[in-house]
């Protein structure tokens, strides 16, 4: 048997920022942008040479929704972006203004920095030691 996450749904408030900071800041391509209706959309989005798991944006919808946008996991980093060069992602997120809340660390495991999306979703830029 073989598994896979196809999609981790992202609530965010707008979809065409959304897609314009995962494009254009972290350097995100944009797989699908499907109309599902007057307000929503089918958007997913991949970090460059990914295959298989998707960032698919979701709209808050209701209230409620709108309350946890940037908050999805009470402030614990969500999201664990792994590269194969972590200075050179580094260095090009922050030159696009990505927000970076600590220097590089090194660590046992790898290299590690932790960014905040453009609505506060706290994500790990994380190079694996081999």
């Amino acid at each position: 048997m073989r598994q896979h996450i196809g999609a981790i749904a992202l609530v965010v408030t707008d979809y065409d920022e959304a897609i314009a900071f995962y494009r254009d800041k972290l350097g995100f391509t944009l797989v699908e942008d499907t109309a599902l209706g007057p307000d929503k959309r089918w958007v997913q989005l991949a970090p460059p040479g990914s295959r298989e798991t998707r960032l698919l944006l979701a709209k808050a919808a209701t209230p409620a929704q709108a309350a946890h946008v940037g908050d999805q996991t009470g402030g614990r980093v969500f999201l664990f972006l792994h590269t194969d060069d972590f200075d050179r992602d580094h260095a090009r997120m922050l030159a696009a203004g990505v927000r970076f809340l600590e220097a590089p660390r090194r660590e046992p495991y790898g290299t590690v920095a932790v960014f905040e999306d453009l609505y506060g979703n706290r994500w790990d830029l994380l190079q694996l030691t081999a």
